[in-house]
């Protein structure tokens, strides 16, 4: 006698037994494409219905941070604390605000006699540096108490340092006693030194910035007023390579995630992604401001980056990308001079002439706070939708307009005309000239020369 075989299900009752009553019902689904044959026609319509409802709670503007009497032309974020950043103003005032309170913490009230040009945070987080254009650069203390009523008064640094001229930025090196400060000539500073260990100039007028690698610690760039971005070695001590662009340079950022990329904000309305080991024509070239770019710097994901322009508006690019995702205004802010990621690049700060810093998420339509699982799941799974259907039509136009001021509306359209006007007298005279003359992109139109 044989006993038949029989076939039983097992299914632990942790996995399917709800523990409270209030629990969510564990649902099964077979993924099987035949038993669901109107599946992509409901994922299309998911994926509309997604990028519809990313318009309606676009909310991005969080709070304005009022406090200075003057414009604010320089900003820096803390190495490690998301919450702080420093903010230094026309007026020679530098204050540290926290983000979660929405206070300054502490303020020096005359760190510098005119503008701050520049501020630059040190690794160890306890200390930050300043100059301005008293020629002066000066160290000072972090304060360690961040959730405070009154603002604490900072009076004295804790080391100065006196240039020959007016400084006109500060950046300094990573894990390492060293600076950088940009005047007449590119100088290298070491804290426990009053004089500057090293001094480059290659022929600019005024050096009007400079930025430390942040992979490559030995790496330093600078932009001059002649148009040009230098980079420099400090282990051998020699400049290494210089561009000259087609117009001036007003700021520039390292990717974080990739050592030989950065960007540079341009007089010409763009920006420019380049790699530094190949100089003569730019990676990409991100376009849509109307006026001049002022500021530029990198999400510490070095996926995306955020742009401050003349044109009074703020905007997110992605680095492959050479549109904005993003543009961000407000009728009361005038004129941008500084933009920083957060650490954690889920906000984005301004800082403009209007006394005022402004605080906007780096997602529009991204809810602030701890989300329940089944909620960030929901998310993750539109964005993949999104994604997904991203080229198709409808969803397309829907998640690509932007409302713009009529001013830059106007002013791009413009623009829009003169650069069609160019293009086809270009193409004229190419044909004219039968083979003398080629076609260059724009990528390659921004280098004017090189050298070694």
């Amino acid at each position: 006698f044989h006993m038949p075989k029989i076939k039983v299900l097992s299914r632990p009752d942790e996995e399917f037994v709800k523990e409270r009553k209030g629990d969510v019902d564990v649902l099964q689904r077979n993924p099987d494409p035949s038993l669901h044959p109107h599946e992509r026609a409901k994922e299309y319509t998911r994926a509309l219905n997604a990028t519809k409802l990313d318009k309606v709670f676009a909310n991005p503007f969080l709070c304005a941070l009022g406090g200075h009497r003057d414009g604010i032309y320089s900003m820096e974020r803390h190495p490690s604390a998301v919450s702080i950043f420093l903010s230094g103003g026309c007026d020679g005032e530098i204050r540290v605000w926290n983000l979660r309170s929405r206070k300054a913490i502490a303020v020096v009230p005359e760190a510098h006699d005119g503008f701050v040009r520049g501020i630059a945070s040190i690794t160890d987080g306890d200390r930050f540096l300043s100059c301005g254009d008293d020629k002066i650069v000066k160290i000072w203390r972090m304060p360690t108490d961040v959730d405070v009523d009154r603002a604490e008064q900072i009076k004295k640094p804790i080391a100065t340092y006196l240039g020959e001229s007016s400084f006109t930025a500060i950046s300094h090196q990573r894990n390492s006693e060293q600076f950088a400060t940009s005047a007449q000539s590119l100088d290298i500073w070491d804290h426990n030194r009053a004089e500057p260990i090293h001094s480059f100039s290659w022929g600019a007028d005024t050096i009007i910035g400079c930025r430390f690698n942040q992979l490559e610690h030995h790496i330093v760039s600078s932009l001059g007023d002649d148009r040009h971005i230098c980079f420099y070695d400090l282990r051998s001590e020699t400049p290494i390579h210089k561009v000259i662009t087609k117009m001036k340079s007003n700021a520039l950022s390292w990717n974080p995630m990739e050592a030989f990329n950065f960007s540079v904000a341009n007089e010409d309305h763009n920006c420019y992604t380049f790699d530094m080991r190949r100089l003569d024509t730019a990676m990409k070239v991100h376009t849509d401001h109307v006026s001049a770019v002022l500021d530029i710097d990198y999400s510490p994901t070095g996926k995306e980056f955020v742009t401050g322009s003349y044109d009074r508006t703020l905007r997110i690019f992605p680095c492959n990308k050479p549109r904005s995702r993003e543009v961000y205004h407000t009728m009361r802010m005038h004129r941008i001079f500084a933009t920083r990621f957060s650490g954690d690049a889920g906000y984005v700060i301004s800082a403009s002439e209007d006394t005022n810093i402004r605080v906007w998420k780096s997602q529009a339509a991204r809810p602030i706070g701890v989300l329940h699982p089944r909620a960030k799941k929901s998310l993750e799974y539109k964005d993949q939708l999104k994604k997904r259907y991203k080229d198709l039509p409808e969803i397309k136009r829907i998640a690509g307009y932007r409302h713009l001021p009529r001013s830059i509306k106007v002013a791009r359209d413009q623009q829009l005309e003169h650069r069609k006007s160019q293009n086809r007298k270009e193409q004229n005279r190419i044909k004219q000239a039968k083979g003398k003359i080629a076609s260059k992109r724009v990528a390659e139109k921004v280098v004017v020369a090189e050298e070694d």
